[in-house]
């Protein structure tokens, strides 16, 4: 079973395909869509990703009469950088690449942040498609955010480039370790967290399942996530209002792991904290204590960590989010829940309550 969802953004709106063996008629949702076969596509991705799926894909499209080429980075968060950036660009000139050429995603968040980031820059922007390979990516590969990081602070230098469609195949979730597994399921948590009580629900009584890739329950929560991402996107597509309640727990996190030098946290396992310390937050401004207690609980329960490593220093942390994109004009915007499925933009949070969640983070087991 395929399942289907739209971006609705007008005339660049486009669809995301969620099944089990997607990417063995790839060609075909390509001429769907209207790639062109005129000029040649990049496929990028990861060491890791390469091993499992991409000799594959580049059949697939030589059969449907596609030219690809492939550039491949290092796995991990390092490899958002303006430097991989640059070789990137390289390999597009190298490959010929021209104004109807599309960029091809195929990997997690970061490799698709790096590609979607080439695509809108390469020429002034050419076109893209995300195939995300992880959990974690049902989440970076709609909305059309992309970005490399700055050794200052995570996804600054960035744009908002719509990718022409997002082919989620499922069957590719099989070779994750379960590490990824986990701290991919944090954001599809998020979205219950954000937007539905009962979805939250879901999740926590089917942890197991989830962990362990159920089909059923995987192509479900999946289709849940990407369909939040998906309604909030369609109404604010550059995030000048409603779209920032998608970053509930980020504020922390994203300091978490600059911090870290975006090595010893996965994004998944900063913005778990995050969201626990968001949900501490929101007690200490007078919002029932069952926030945090749920929230705290639902996280346990997916093996994902809930409190800062004790060795992270709280004022390097305080310095990372003073980079953040969501500080502004001496005050914290923080993403606040009020109640298991709903949040507020918060403008006029105080930095000294934001330092004393810090704190509790790393003191309390």
């Amino acid at each position: 079973m395929v399942r289907e969802l739209t971006v609705d953004l007008g005339t660049r709106s486009y669809p995301i395909y969620i099944g089990e063996g997607l990417l063995a008629n790839i060609a075909a949702y390509f001429e769907k869509h209207g790639i062109s076969k005129a000029s040649p596509l990049l496929v990028v991705t990861d060491d890791h990703v390469a091993k499992h799926h991409l000799k594959p894909v580049l059949s697939r499209l030589a059969e449907g009469g596609y030219t690809a080429v492939s550039y491949t980075v290092a796995a991990g968060e390092k490899s958002k950088s303006l430097a991989v950036l640059e070789d990137v660009v390289g390999a597009c000139l190298q490959a010929g690449l021209d104004r109807k050429s599309t960029v091809v995603a195929l990997g997690g968040g970061v490799v698709g942040d790096l590609a979607g980031f080439v695509a809108a820059s390469y020429m002034r922007g050419i076109r893209f498609v995300q195939i995300p390979t992880t959990i974690l990516a049902h989440d970076s590969s709609v909305g059309g955010k992309v970005a490399v990081n700055h050794p200052l602070a995570k996804n600054i230098i960035g744009a908002f480039h719509q990718p022409e469609m997002v082919l989620y195949d499922t069957s590719t979730l099989l070779t994750l370790p379960d590490r990824d597994v986990r701290a991919g399921l944090s954001e599809m948590i998020k979205h219950g967290l954000i937007w539905d009580a009962e979805f939250t629900a879901w999740c926590e009584a089917n942890a197991e399942k989830l962990i362990g890739l159920n089909p059923e329950a995987l192509q479900y929560g999946l289709y849940k996530g990407c369909a939040v991402k998906a309604a909030v996107v369609s109404k604010d597509e550059r995030e000048n209002d409603l779209r920032a309640i998608l970053n509930l727990g980020h504020t922390i996190g994203h300091a978490l792991e600059a911090v870290a030098g975006y090595n010893e946290l996965q994004h998944g396992e900063a913005i778990s904290i995050g969201m626990v310390g968001a949900a501490m937050l929101s007690v200490r401004m007078g919002n029932p204590e069952e926030i945090f207690t749920v929230t705290e609980r639902i996280f346990k329960k997916f093996g994902l960590p809930t409190r800062i490593p004790a060795h992270f220093d709280t004022e390097a942390i305080m310095r990372a989010m003073m980079h953040d994109k969501k500080f502004s004009e001496g005050r914290m915007v923080y993403i606040i829940p009020t109640a298991i499925g709903k949040v507020e933009i918060n403008k006029n949070v105080s930095a000294e309550w934001v330092r004393e969640i810090v704190d509790r983070l790393k003191r309390e087991d």
